[in-house]
């Protein structure tokens, strides 16, 4: 294509030197997919929303994890092509599917779908129908293409390998990410065999489906064994949890005062505040991002509402709550504590600085087909087969008392109350 550099690489921390190679014409593609504003708005957007006031290391981006999702699929894809040549009309679509998959997200990741009831694949679907600069990159290669793509979104494509290795139970977003959250955060336990994991990967030409050797189910079970950690240790940490909080809180006191007439917010903020986040213009939604949003928590601190300044500068600040496990009450016994907590509030704060959180770990699940390994009996599910997967099907659920420090005594005192 016209304009665009015969070789494009970026240097990444965990998959090293990922080169694109103008001269073909999926790689070119990617290259004028990269350089779209709406992907490169993803630099813009933190991986991991607010953990980095848990784990100052994790302050890479939806940008960075895209490309390294797209680095996985082209190893995987382009492995098994060379044994099942049959597959090779369908790179285009496997690339350019794990490279966009997360073009959707907008302000602090997963915590901003809570904050703002967005949904970031509903989002994706719509940024490559209604972003021109997308469509046009798209269609010039292949008319067909978005259809295809959009199919790998909602695990509808005609061959499963094609959405599998994009979305599933074992997939290149999952890989990628476990591996990239494990190396800025610092949590080691998250570390994974993937050379392995991707020298496991097989095509089953009768079901047309992504299966995993035999010889290759330890890599995978150490890989669902890792992800199990992530979410406890590192995506449900207490002290995350409780910086989600203050930020959706503050939030939410900006958005009363908003609809009151009391707020002071630029054209973006306002929109995202005020409407429904799904039906967005387009250029609306894609002109929020992180720094848009922090931006105005900072102005926020010198508000005149002193609940909302407050909010504010616990975040900004990371004056964050505490976060108190709960797990072992009862709902009633949680409910019980909370109105305790809240009487010795402010009743008309209470509600911002104390609540119940509740963090779920889904587990190795049979979504999507589950992982199917080849053995002498034919394709078997990995459940069946390991007694360790088996362990970690049971979805695992805590619950969390979200409370201000300045109240900690008395709340010791009143759980050791008889």
């Amino acid at each position: 294509m016209p304009g665009l550099p015969a070789e494009r690489t970026y240097h990444d921390p965990l998959h090293g030197a990922i080169a694109l190679d103008g001269s073909d014409p999926t790689e070119a593609l990617l290259i004028r997919l990269i350089d779209t504003p709406a992907f490169q708005r993803l630099r813009r957007v933190r991986q991991l929303g607010p953990a980095s006031l848990t784990f100052h290391g994790a302050e890479s981006s939806r940008f960075t994890h895209s490309i390294g999702v797209l680095a996985i699929a082209r190893r995987a894809f382009d492995r098994l092509a060379k044994s099942y040549p049959q597959l090779q009309p369908y790179r285009a679509v496997v690339l350019c599917a794990a490279l966009l998959h997360d073009i959707g997200h907008g302000p602090f990741s997963h915590t901003g779908e809570d904050v703002f009831g967005s949904n970031h694949e509903h989002w994706t679907g719509r940024i490559l129908q209604e972003s021109q600069p997308i469509r046009d990159a798209l269609d010039a290669l292949d008319p067909t293409l978005l259809g295809q793509i959009l199919q790998v979104y909602v695990k509808k494509h005609p061959i499963p390998l094609v959405w599998q290795l994009v979305s599933s139970q074992l997939d290149c977003d999952r890989l990628d990410y476990l591996m990239r959250d494990s190396y800025f955060t610092g949590a080691s336990y998250g570390r994974i065999d993937l050379d392995r994991i991707l020298m496991a990967m097989r095509y089953d030409p009768v079901t047309q489906q992504l299966v995993v050797a035999r010889k290759g189910m330890t890599a995978v079970e150490h890989y669902l064994i890792v992800r199990y950690f992530m979410y406890a240790q590192v995506y449900n940490h207490p002290k995350n949890i409780a910086a989600c909080w203050v930020l959706q809180q503050a939030f939410v006191r900006a958005r009363e005062l908003l609809q009151q007439g009391w707020l002071e917010v630029d054209d973006t903020v306002k929109a995202w505040l005020s409407g429904d986040c799904p039906r967005l213009p387009l250029q609306q939604y894609l002109a929020a991002d992180d720094g848009v949003f922090t931006y105005h928590l900072q102005r926020w601190q010198t508000s005149d509402d002193p609940l909302l300044a407050d909010l504010c500068r616990r975040f900004i600040d990371r004056d964050l709550p505490k976060a108190l496990d709960v797990t072992h009450l009862a709902q009633e016994e949680r409910q019980a504590l909370l109105q305790s907590v809240y009487q010795r509030l402010t009743p008309s704060n209470a509600t911002y600085y104390v609540g119940l959180q509740v963090s779920l770990s889904r587990g190795y699940t049979l979504y999507q087909r589950g992982i199917r390994c080849q053995t002498t009996q034919g394709l078997q599910e990995l459940s069946e087969l390991s007694p360790l997967v088996q362990t970690l099907t049971t979805p695992y659920e805590r619950a969390w008392l979200i409370y201000p420090r300045a109240i900690e005594p008395a709340l010791s005192a009143l759980l050791k109350a008889p």
